[in-house]
């Protein structure tokens, strides 16, 4: 079914990306990047890290979960300003590949799109937030998103076509506690 997923030492190894999980009042509190120039962008909390942008053979080192995880397809940030934050991650050494505007199919937002490695970072403009960029949700691909959706019941909402053609998306509901927005997207 695919790399699944690993624990070590409090970290969750999903596809080449090593995630820390730690309690509080949940989101994402911040990452590591290999290869930056600069660790200011646009207010992320943002550390070095070593070597190549893939957690470690230790780390990928993975057992089958039963959603069938496979790897994080993206990270999503909110911005208040698109440009200022894409300036930032350009800055830092981070290409940016597309620009989506709001006339394009899917919601009527702009966002910007990065490659790090297998994930892609979607920077999301609000013009009504203020400050400065913020971490704010998941996307996680699995194998088969109608066994997710068998195992999740009620916690996972509802399967529906993705903006990209030919796969499908769904939202994790905020009952299932999961305090970070997560959706689930066939690979």
């Amino acid at each position: 079914m695919g790399v699944g997923f690993a624990v070590e030492d409090g970290v969750v190894s999903i596809g080449q990306v090593g995630v820390r999980l730690e309690g509080g009042d949940g989101g994402i509190s911040g990452w590591k990047l290999a290869g930056v120039g600069s660790t200011d962008i646009d207010g992320l909390p943002t550390d070095k890290a070593g070597g190549a942008l893939v957690a470690d053979e230790a780390t990928q080192a993975s057992r089958e979960h039963p959603n069938g995880a496979l790897h994080v397809d993206h990270l999503v940030v909110f911005t208040p300003q698109l440009g200022r934050t894409i300036r930032a991650l350009e800055d830092a050494g981070i290409e940016l590949r597309r620009v989506r505007e709001p006339d394009e199919p899917g919601p009527p937002v702009r966002q910007g799109f990065f490659r790090l490695g297998e994930v892609i970072l979607e920077v999301v403009e609000n013009p009504q937030a203020e400050g400065p960029a913020r971490f704010w949700g998941i996307t996680l691909a699995v194998a088969d998103i109608d066994r997710c959706a068998e195992l999740m019941g009620e916690k996972l909402g509802e399967v529906h076509d993705a903006v990209q053609p030919g796969r499908r998306i769904a939202t994790v509901r905020r009952e299932a506690g999961l305090g970070v927005p997560v959706a689930l997207i066939t690979t």
